[in-house]
Protein backbone atom coordinates (compact mmCIF):
# COMPACT_ATOMS: atom_id res chain seq x y z
CA UNK A 1 0.00 0.00 0.00
CA UNK A 2 2.83 2.14 0.61
CA UNK A 3 4.84 1.35 -1.87
CA UNK A 4 1.51 2.23 -4.26
CA UNK A 5 1.38 5.66 -2.50
CA UNK A 6 4.83 6.91 -3.34
CA UNK A 7 4.38 6.02 -6.48
CA UNK A 8 0.93 8.07 -6.73
CA UNK A 9 2.78 11.38 -4.88
CA UNK A 10 5.92 11.72 -7.16
CA UNK A 11 5.20 15.21 -8.93
CA UNK A 12 3.80 17.79 -6.95
CA UNK A 13 2.07 20.70 -7.84
CA UNK A 14 4.00 23.92 -8.84
CA UNK A 15 2.61 27.60 -8.96
CA UNK A 16 3.08 30.00 -11.76
CA UNK A 17 4.10 33.51 -11.90
CA UNK A 18 3.20 36.23 -14.09
CA UNK A 19 7.33 36.36 -15.05
CA UNK A 20 6.95 32.95 -16.66
CA UNK A 21 3.86 33.94 -18.80
CA UNK A 22 5.91 36.42 -20.99
CA UNK A 23 6.41 33.57 -24.00
CA UNK A 24 2.35 33.67 -24.26
CA UNK A 25 2.17 37.42 -24.95
CA UNK A 26 2.26 36.82 -28.62
CA UNK A 27 -0.44 34.49 -28.67
CA UNK A 28 -3.29 36.59 -27.93
CA UNK A 29 -2.14 38.42 -31.38
CA UNK A 30 -2.53 34.99 -33.47
CA UNK A 31 -5.72 34.90 -31.07
CA UNK A 32 -6.73 38.13 -32.81
CA UNK A 33 -5.85 36.87 -36.49
CA UNK A 34 -7.80 33.23 -36.02
CA UNK A 35 -10.47 35.29 -34.48
CA UNK A 36 -13.18 32.88 -35.04
CA UNK A 37 -15.66 31.36 -31.87
CA UNK A 38 -13.74 31.20 -28.73
CA UNK A 39 -10.57 32.98 -30.06
CA UNK A 40 -12.24 36.54 -30.45
CA UNK A 41 -13.90 36.55 -26.91
CA UNK A 42 -10.03 35.49 -25.39
CA UNK A 43 -8.66 38.36 -27.54
CA UNK A 44 -11.48 40.68 -26.22
CA UNK A 45 -10.95 39.72 -22.75
CA UNK A 46 -7.20 40.38 -22.52
CA UNK A 47 -8.32 44.16 -24.09
CA UNK A 48 -11.03 44.67 -21.62
CA UNK A 49 -8.11 43.48 -18.85
CA UNK A 50 -5.99 45.47 -19.67
CA UNK A 51 -7.87 48.42 -20.01
CA UNK A 52 -9.63 47.95 -16.73
CA UNK A 53 -6.33 47.77 -14.94
CA UNK A 54 -5.59 50.83 -16.78
CA UNK A 55 -8.72 53.21 -16.38
CA UNK A 56 -10.73 51.87 -12.97
CA UNK A 57 -9.76 53.08 -9.57
CA UNK A 58 -11.51 49.56 -8.06
CA UNK A 59 -10.60 46.11 -9.40
CA UNK A 60 -12.23 43.64 -8.28
CA UNK A 61 -11.01 39.35 -9.24
CA UNK A 62 -13.11 36.97 -7.80
CA UNK A 63 -12.60 33.21 -8.14
CA UNK A 64 -13.80 29.74 -7.06
CA UNK A 65 -11.32 27.59 -4.83
CA UNK A 66 -10.78 24.93 -6.59
CA UNK A 67 -8.20 26.66 -8.76
CA UNK A 68 -6.19 27.30 -6.00
CA UNK A 69 -5.10 24.02 -5.98
CA UNK A 70 -3.59 24.29 -9.09
CA UNK A 71 -0.04 26.46 -9.68
CA UNK A 72 -3.07 29.27 -10.48
CA UNK A 73 -2.48 29.74 -6.64
CA UNK A 74 1.29 31.72 -7.68
CA UNK A 75 -0.57 33.85 -10.52
CA UNK A 76 -3.72 35.15 -8.12
CA UNK A 77 -0.70 36.09 -5.70
CA UNK A 78 1.47 37.53 -8.30
CA UNK A 79 -1.44 39.88 -10.10
CA UNK A 80 -2.52 40.93 -5.93
CA UNK A 81 1.26 41.61 -5.37
CA UNK A 82 1.73 43.91 -8.30
CA UNK A 83 -0.91 45.87 -7.65
CA UNK A 84 -3.58 44.81 -10.75
CA UNK A 85 -6.24 43.78 -7.79
CA UNK A 86 -8.00 46.09 -5.22
CA UNK A 87 -10.66 43.81 -3.86
CA UNK A 88 -10.00 39.49 -3.89
CA UNK A 89 -13.88 37.75 -3.51
CA UNK A 90 -13.87 33.89 -3.06
CA UNK A 91 -14.77 30.92 -1.59
CA UNK A 92 -13.76 29.06 1.80
CA UNK A 93 -11.57 26.39 0.25
CA UNK A 94 -9.53 29.43 -1.13
CA UNK A 95 -7.91 29.86 2.57
CA UNK A 96 -7.98 26.04 3.22
CA UNK A 97 -5.66 25.71 -0.13
CA UNK A 98 -3.50 28.74 0.45
CA UNK A 99 -2.64 27.74 4.26
CA UNK A 100 -1.77 24.19 3.49
CA UNK A 101 0.02 24.81 0.69
CA UNK A 102 2.23 27.98 2.20
CA UNK A 103 1.87 25.59 5.59
CA UNK A 104 4.41 23.09 3.94
CA UNK A 105 1.82 21.09 2.55
CA UNK A 106 2.04 19.52 -1.03
CA UNK A 107 -0.71 18.72 -3.94
CA UNK A 108 0.45 16.55 -6.30
CA UNK A 109 -0.47 15.62 -10.34
CA UNK A 110 -2.79 12.55 -10.83
CA UNK A 111 -5.90 11.62 -12.75
CA UNK A 112 -9.60 12.46 -13.07
CA UNK A 113 -9.58 8.57 -13.24
CA UNK A 114 -8.23 7.21 -10.47
CA UNK A 115 -10.04 4.87 -7.98
CA UNK A 116 -11.40 6.81 -5.12
CA UNK A 117 -11.53 3.68 -2.98
CA UNK A 118 -8.38 3.14 -2.82
CA UNK A 119 -7.39 6.44 -2.63
CA UNK A 120 -9.17 6.68 0.55
CA UNK A 121 -7.11 3.55 1.71
CA UNK A 122 -4.72 5.38 1.11
CA UNK A 123 -5.54 8.54 3.05
CA UNK A 124 -5.33 10.64 -0.46
CA UNK A 125 -8.14 13.12 -1.20
CA UNK A 126 -9.23 13.83 -4.85
CA UNK A 127 -9.52 17.25 -6.42
CA UNK A 128 -10.09 16.56 -10.21
CA UNK A 129 -6.76 15.46 -10.99
CA UNK A 130 -5.37 16.46 -8.33
CA UNK A 131 -4.29 14.39 -5.17
CA UNK A 132 -4.09 15.54 -1.71
CA UNK A 133 -2.47 13.68 1.00
CA UNK A 134 -4.63 13.85 4.08
CA UNK A 135 -1.48 15.09 5.88
CA UNK A 136 -1.19 18.21 3.99
CA UNK A 137 -4.55 19.62 3.90
CA UNK A 138 -7.18 19.20 6.89
CA UNK A 139 -4.27 19.08 9.58
CA UNK A 140 -1.87 21.17 8.31
CA UNK A 141 -4.88 23.93 8.46
CA UNK A 142 -6.21 22.85 12.13
CA UNK A 143 -2.32 23.02 13.78
CA UNK A 144 -1.81 26.57 11.97
CA UNK A 145 -5.36 27.85 13.34
CA UNK A 146 -4.37 26.77 16.62
CA UNK A 147 -0.89 27.80 16.42
CA UNK A 148 -1.34 31.35 15.36
CA UNK A 149 -4.94 32.00 17.16
CA UNK A 150 -3.62 32.77 20.21
CA UNK A 151 -1.20 35.04 19.90
CA UNK A 152 -3.60 37.05 17.30
CA UNK A 153 -5.99 37.64 20.28
CA UNK A 154 -3.65 39.04 22.23
CA UNK A 155 -4.53 42.49 20.42
CA UNK A 156 -8.48 41.71 20.21
CA UNK A 157 -11.04 39.10 20.28
CA UNK A 158 -13.37 40.86 17.81
CA UNK A 159 -11.86 40.57 13.71
CA UNK A 160 -13.31 41.64 10.69
CA UNK A 161 -13.31 38.70 8.15
CA UNK A 162 -10.40 40.08 5.83
CA UNK A 163 -8.45 41.73 8.15
CA UNK A 164 -8.31 37.91 10.04
CA UNK A 165 -6.84 36.57 6.64
CA UNK A 166 -4.54 38.96 6.84
CA UNK A 167 -2.92 38.19 9.86
CA UNK A 168 -2.81 34.57 9.13
CA UNK A 169 -1.12 36.29 5.54
CA UNK A 170 1.80 37.80 7.84
CA UNK A 171 2.35 34.56 9.37
CA UNK A 172 2.75 32.48 5.61
CA UNK A 173 6.32 32.26 4.84
CA UNK A 174 5.57 31.86 0.90
CA UNK A 175 5.66 33.71 -1.89
CA UNK A 176 3.25 32.02 -3.99
CA UNK A 177 0.25 32.70 -0.88
CA UNK A 178 -2.46 34.45 -1.95
CA UNK A 179 -2.94 35.46 1.85
CA UNK A 180 0.84 36.54 1.86
CA UNK A 181 0.18 38.51 -0.89
CA UNK A 182 -3.11 40.52 0.24
CA UNK A 183 -1.50 41.40 3.52
CA UNK A 184 1.71 43.09 1.71
CA UNK A 185 -0.26 45.23 -0.36
CA UNK A 186 -3.63 45.41 2.18
CA UNK A 187 -5.92 43.83 -0.48
CA UNK A 188 -9.19 42.65 1.61
CA UNK A 189 -9.67 39.10 0.92
CA UNK A 190 -13.81 38.69 1.40
CA UNK A 191 -14.61 35.67 1.94
CA UNK A 192 -18.37 35.33 2.38
CA UNK A 193 -18.61 31.96 2.80
CA UNK A 194 -15.68 31.73 5.18
CA UNK A 195 -17.37 29.31 7.90
CA UNK A 196 -17.73 26.89 4.99
CA UNK A 197 -14.38 24.54 4.64
CA UNK A 198 -11.77 23.68 7.34
CA UNK A 199 -10.55 27.17 8.12
CA UNK A 200 -14.33 27.70 9.13
CA UNK A 201 -14.62 25.00 11.35
CA UNK A 202 -11.65 25.59 12.93
CA UNK A 203 -12.11 29.57 13.77
CA UNK A 204 -15.56 28.56 14.83
CA UNK A 205 -14.05 26.01 17.40
CA UNK A 206 -11.52 28.56 18.33
CA UNK A 207 -14.62 30.82 19.26
CA UNK A 208 -15.71 28.33 21.54
CA UNK A 209 -12.24 27.72 23.34
CA UNK A 210 -10.61 30.73 23.47
CA UNK A 211 -13.79 33.84 22.69
CA UNK A 212 -12.37 34.41 19.20
CA UNK A 213 -15.45 36.86 17.38
CA UNK A 214 -15.93 37.16 14.17
CA UNK A 215 -17.29 40.44 12.60
CA UNK A 216 -18.78 39.79 8.92
CA UNK A 217 -20.79 42.84 8.41
CA UNK A 218 -16.80 44.98 8.69
CA UNK A 219 -16.08 42.87 5.50
CA UNK A 220 -19.76 44.06 4.19
CA UNK A 221 -18.68 47.64 5.47
CA UNK A 222 -15.62 47.87 3.78
CA UNK A 223 -17.25 46.72 0.14
CA UNK A 224 -19.60 49.46 0.25
CA UNK A 225 -17.02 52.19 1.63
CA UNK A 226 -15.09 51.20 -1.79
CA UNK A 227 -18.08 51.01 -3.94
CA UNK A 228 -19.22 54.19 -3.44
CA UNK A 229 -16.30 56.39 -3.59
CA UNK A 230 -15.25 54.48 -6.64
CA UNK A 231 -15.08 56.22 -10.20
CA UNK A 232 -14.92 53.21 -12.32
CA UNK A 233 -15.23 49.68 -10.79
CA UNK A 234 -14.28 46.27 -13.20
CA UNK A 235 -14.33 42.90 -12.24
CA UNK A 236 -12.91 39.72 -13.66
CA UNK A 237 -14.78 36.75 -12.46
CA UNK A 238 -13.55 33.23 -12.75
CA UNK A 239 -16.14 30.53 -12.46
CA UNK A 240 -19.78 31.49 -10.69
CA UNK A 241 -21.03 30.80 -7.55
CA UNK A 242 -21.50 32.93 -4.05
CA UNK A 243 -17.74 34.87 -5.68
CA UNK A 244 -19.01 35.91 -8.82
CA UNK A 245 -22.93 37.01 -7.15
CA UNK A 246 -20.68 39.12 -4.23
CA UNK A 247 -19.11 41.03 -6.52
CA UNK A 248 -21.84 42.04 -9.04
CA UNK A 249 -23.94 42.25 -6.10
CA UNK A 250 -22.56 45.21 -4.46
CA UNK A 251 -21.68 47.09 -7.51
CA UNK A 252 -24.99 46.98 -8.51
CA UNK A 253 -25.42 49.97 -6.16
CA UNK A 254 -23.16 52.30 -8.23
CA UNK A 255 -25.16 50.89 -10.93
CA UNK A 256 -23.34 48.35 -12.25
CA UNK A 257 -19.61 47.32 -13.30
CA UNK A 258 -17.70 49.69 -16.09
CA UNK A 259 -15.91 46.14 -16.37
CA UNK A 260 -16.81 42.83 -16.82
CA UNK A 261 -15.10 39.73 -17.61
CA UNK A 262 -16.50 36.34 -17.30
CA UNK A 263 -14.43 33.32 -17.43
CA UNK A 264 -16.82 30.05 -16.65
CA UNK A 265 -17.55 26.39 -18.03
CA UNK A 266 -21.32 27.05 -16.79
CA UNK A 267 -24.40 27.65 -19.63
CA UNK A 268 -27.11 29.90 -18.64
CA UNK A 269 -30.01 27.48 -19.96
CA UNK A 270 -30.53 26.17 -16.24
CA UNK A 271 -31.04 29.71 -14.66
CA UNK A 272 -28.15 29.59 -12.46
CA UNK A 273 -26.25 32.72 -11.64
CA UNK A 274 -22.84 30.68 -12.37
CA UNK A 275 -23.59 30.57 -16.25
CA UNK A 276 -25.73 34.31 -16.44
CA UNK A 277 -24.37 35.72 -18.88
CA UNK A 278 -23.52 39.66 -18.60
CA UNK A 279 -26.17 41.32 -20.40
CA UNK A 280 -28.41 39.54 -17.58
CA UNK A 281 -26.53 41.10 -14.67
CA UNK A 282 -27.46 44.47 -17.10
CA UNK A 283 -30.82 43.99 -15.82
CA UNK A 284 -30.09 44.07 -12.34
CA UNK A 285 -28.60 46.84 -12.69
CA UNK A 286 -25.29 44.85 -11.75
CA UNK A 287 -23.27 45.76 -15.12
CA UNK A 288 -23.93 48.78 -16.72
CA UNK A 289 -25.95 48.60 -20.42
CA UNK A 290 -22.79 50.71 -22.13
CA UNK A 291 -19.70 48.34 -20.03
CA UNK A 292 -17.04 46.35 -21.60
CA UNK A 293 -18.00 43.29 -21.05
CA UNK A 294 -16.95 39.86 -22.29
CA UNK A 295 -18.27 36.03 -21.41
CA UNK A 296 -15.05 33.50 -22.09
CA UNK A 297 -16.29 29.81 -21.79
CA UNK A 298 -13.12 27.43 -21.11
CA UNK A 299 -11.27 26.02 -18.36
CA UNK A 300 -9.25 28.59 -16.16
CA UNK A 301 -6.36 26.61 -15.97
CA UNK A 302 -5.73 27.21 -19.83
CA UNK A 303 -7.61 30.47 -20.38
CA UNK A 304 -6.55 32.63 -17.46
CA UNK A 305 -2.41 31.95 -18.14
CA UNK A 306 -3.33 33.93 -21.47
CA UNK A 307 -5.67 37.04 -20.01
CA UNK A 308 -3.14 37.42 -17.27
CA UNK A 309 -0.23 37.61 -19.83
CA UNK A 310 -2.05 40.84 -21.51
CA UNK A 311 -0.74 42.44 -18.49
CA UNK A 312 2.80 41.95 -18.80
CA UNK A 313 4.51 44.99 -19.43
Amino acid sequence: MNDNRNNLLREAIEDVTLDELKNLKGALDLYNKIYGFSAEAVYKGSQILQEMTKEADLRFISFTANLVSTGLRGLFADMVKKGFFDVVITTGGTIDHDIARGMGGKYYKGSFDFNDKELREMSIHRLGNILVPFESYGKVVEDTVRKFTPEILKDKKEWSGYELLWEFGKRINDDNSILRAAYERRVPVIVPGILDGSFGTNIFIQSQLQGLKLNLFEDEREIKDRIFSCRKSGALMIGGGISKHHTIWWNQFKDGLDYAIYLTTAQEYDGSLSGAKPREAVSWNKIRPEASQVVIYGDATVILPLLASSLIK
